[in-house]
């Protein structure tokens, strides 16, 4: 019942049996299964040719009649294949279906020769003596007490898996979704499901407060329950995290859930209290102003997520034990040593780079920050060559792996990726190196400091041995970090750091327009570099341009343009793939993320062959982004890799990050986007040979001045902004970004009183 080649793609239904299991995948259920349709009407034939079925069938078994709906693809190896979209299945009802099934191994204890057996005790009844009547088994040779009750309750646990996986499909939980709460809650998984639903969402990763509310509102829990208030005020708090907050008023806190449950604020405030009492929640009175003696109102406080206060306070305790502990940095004459360093540099330092290097040696905890050629990196390479002279252990680490790369190509050191120094362990989901188990290190440099979020901050102090130093490297006019917290700024302004501001530039040798720019959005000047129309008209000296476009599509046009014939035919050195990254503002519309990653992927790697997930195809050779902490792979959100290899079949890929090749099955593919464009959120920590910007009006709600700051100063060698020059004035005059609402200061404050 083949289709012919040459048949268009669409929508099917087959009926059938499943007659061999050819591939299955564990984690999601990933099956190819040779099947055999039912004789199709008017078929000549009273035995259809099998045909490949493709897609996700939990629990599925040979045997098993399917009513299948998908469509028809074409394999270039395999032939034609029937993508599988959604399934219903009904347990064999002839003798030979069910020998098929019970010798297939689904049931633990039957193979090939006890299926015989019992099928030939029971014939059609089969099925049904395993379900209401197993003591009847014992009557079967060779299957003692023991078998008969490990037979039974086998059949038990798949029954109750694909009855739990019809009714989670109800609700749209993926094949994936449904093996995690199989995984989490075993045979007790349709109880918590129907009376505890929300549990999904606070214990499973990758299910959320959404899904756990659709199946418990269909269930007939009441729009304004308790379960279902308290779950959806710790969503609202995760989805705030989720923008960068720690903490959040809690009046503010009452409306912003009241809204997205869709109740009265009263009732969201009533829970509140009961969370805070049952220590579900954390509750901060706010500071009062220095003349105002009266008790802070009802609802003023700050509310945190407990773990969230814990990372905080783990800064803050970390933070105090080393400014108040020695230093275990041998004596070092620094005049004379910084006299040495400008020997071995060529030039003299500026006063703001030698205060620099003596705060460094002289405080236990110290912020460097400044924006680019202003000297950041002559002073930590200043810093690594008098350490090592002095023979102390100095540590070099960044958030990423292309920042940690290039801190260790400009200090000559070794230097590693935050996530690799502390050694995560998948099988306890911890650091190995802690507090009880700190770094060897003397002096620990972190670069790119501006994007450290309140976890990661909390795990690196800790592990900071109370003898070391601490100097932190950032610029606080970039984004914040990616994930929640403004750890730099909240440092800074507690004044729990010594800091030395950089505002002189240096390297100005080029005449770098890059750098020029960035320090001119910054005093806000509103004024775009150098205009031209058309991409042939690019001045192939200048670093930074700005061609004009008058719409999205115009705009996404030219940096087609850009990518696919200007540059390669431009500078020899360039590969479009891998040394471009095209940064935008956001995400959705013509000249979003997600649109150029189709364009850009469409030009620069046409290719047939491809592994299709989530609405988006992957080919070899695609730049791809992570999206999320991967702790088991070592690969982490905002990663960037290449894709070596594809397994149509299997539906995997092998992504190649920073030198390491890592096999993503379909699972792990809900982790990956291309990463031809990518936002600049994403960008941070990281430089590019060339950065290319679509800039446009219509992207008002993301034209911040750090927006536009962070996505200039990702480009070492060339800068192109695409787009209409009112928008980049709009960037540079919106100075007022969103603030962070965070408890690190408060906190770090604290500690020192």
């Amino acid at each position: 019942m083949s289709r012919p080649s040459s048949a268009p793609s669409a929508s099917e239904s087959l009926t059938g049996v499943v007659e061999r299991i050819l591939f299955l995948n564990e984690e999601n259920h990933y099956t190819i299964a040779e099947f055999r349709p039912e004789k199709a009407r008017g078929s000549e034939s009273s035995r259809p040719a099998p045909v490949t079925l493709v897609g996700p069938l939990p629990g599925v078994q040979c045997g098993e009649t399917l009513h299948v709906t998908g469509e028809w693809t074409r394999h270039a190896q395999h032939g034609d294949q029937f993508r599988v979209a959604s399934f219903r299945s009904e347990l064999p009802a002839s003798v030979y279906g069910i020998r098929k099934f019970l010798g297939s191994g689904l049931v633990p204890g039957i193979g090939k020769v006890y299926a015989e057996k019992i099928v030939d005790a029971f014939g059609t009844e089969t099925l049904r003596v395993l379900s209401e009547e197993s003591a009847r088994l014992r009557s079967v040779a060779g299957i003692g007490p023991k078998r008969a009750v490990a037979i039974k309750e086998a059949w038990d646990s798949q029954r109750a898996f694909r009855e739990l996986y019809v009714f989670l499909q109800t609700y749209g939980v993926t094949p994936s979704q449904c093996v995690k709460v199989i995984k989490a809650f075993g045979n007790s998984a349709r109880n918590v499901l129907s009376h505890e639903p929300y549990r999904i969402a606070r214990e499973i990763d990758g299910i959320g407060f959404k899904t756990a509310d659709r199946i418990a509102i269909n269930l007939g829990f009441a729009n304004d329950a308790a379960p279902r208030l308290d779950a959806g005020i710790m969503f609202a708090l995760e989805t705030l995290e989720s923008e960068g907050h720690t903490a959040y008023g809690e009046s503010d806190l009452r409306d912003y859930a009241a809204a997205l449950l869709e109740t009265v604020p009263d009732r969201i405030g009533t829970r509140i209290e009961h969370l805070v009492g049952a220590r579900d929640l954390v509750r901060h009175e706010r500071p009062s102003l220095v003349d105002d003696a009266s008790p802070p109102l009802p609802g003023s406080g700050l509310i945190q997520l407990p773990v969230t206060h814990r990372f905080e306070q783990r800064i803050a305790s970390a933070i105090d034990r080393l400014a108040r502990s020695a230093s275990a940095l041998p004596p070092i004459r620094i005049e004379a040593a910084l006299e040495w360093a400008q020997g071995r540099a060529g030039f003299a330092f500026a006063e703001q780079q030698a205060v620099a290097v003596r705060r460094a040696l002289q405080q236990k905890v110290s912020v460097l920050t400044g924006g680019p050629g202003t000297g950041k990196t002559t002073i930590v390479r200043t810093l690594v060559d008098i350490l090592r002279a002095k023979k102390a252990r100095i540590t070099l680490a960044a958030p990423t792996g292309r920042a940690a790369q290039r801190l260790a190509e400009t200090t000559g050191g070794f230097a590693s990726t935050i996530h690799r120094l502390l050694k995560f362990d998948p099988a306890s989901g911890s650091f190995l190196v802690n507090d009880d188990h700190p770094l060897a290190t003397d002096f620990l440099v972190v670069d790119e400091a501006s994007m450290l979020d309140v976890r990661l901050a909390a795990a690196l102090f800790q592990a900071v041995p109370t003898s070391a130093h601490l100097l932190l490297v950032g610029d606080t006019d970039q984004l914040p970090s990616v994930g929640a917290g403004n750890v730099l700024k909240d440092l800074i302004g507690s004044e729990r750091a010594h800091v030395t501001r950089l505002d002189v530039i240096y390297r100005q040798k080029n005449q770098s327009s890059i750098v020029s720019t960035a320090h001119a959005i910054n005093t806000g000047d509103a004024s775009p570099p150098p205009v031209v129309r058309e991409v042939a008209s690019i001045p192939p000296w200048s670093d930074l341009t700005f061609i004009a476009a008058d719409s999205p599509e115009e705009t996404v046009a030219k940096v087609l343009t850009l990518c696919r014939s200007y540059l390669p035919e431009t500078f020899s050195w360039l590969q479009p793939i891998s040394d471009v990254q095209v940064l935008a503002p956001m995400h959705k519309g013509v000249a979003g993320v997600a649109s150029l990653n189709q364009q850009l992927q469409a030009t620069l790697n046409p290719q047939t062959q491809a592994v299709r997930w989530g609405g988006v195809e992957y080919r070899v050779g695609d730049k791809v982004i992570q999206l999320r902490n991967n702790y088991d792979k070592g690969v982490f959100n905002g990663d960037i890799g290449v894709v070596r290899a594809i397994d149509t079949t299997a539906g995997s890929l092998a992504i190649d990050f920073d030198g390491e090749v890592h096999d993503y099955a379909r699972p792990d593919l809900s982790d990956l986007g291309l990463g031809y464009a990518i936002s600049i959120h994403k960008s941070q920590g990281s430089e590019y040979p060339v950065v290319i910007i679509p800039l446009l009006k219509g992207h008002f709600m993301m034209l911040q001045r750090n927006l536009l700051y962070t996505g200039i100063t990702r480009g070492r060698k060339r800068v192109y902004i695409v787009g209409e020059p009112a928008a980049y004035s709009m960037a540079v005059r919106n100075s007022e970004a969103k603030a962070r609402i965070t408890h690190l200061r408060q906190k770090l404050e604290a500690a020192k009183s």
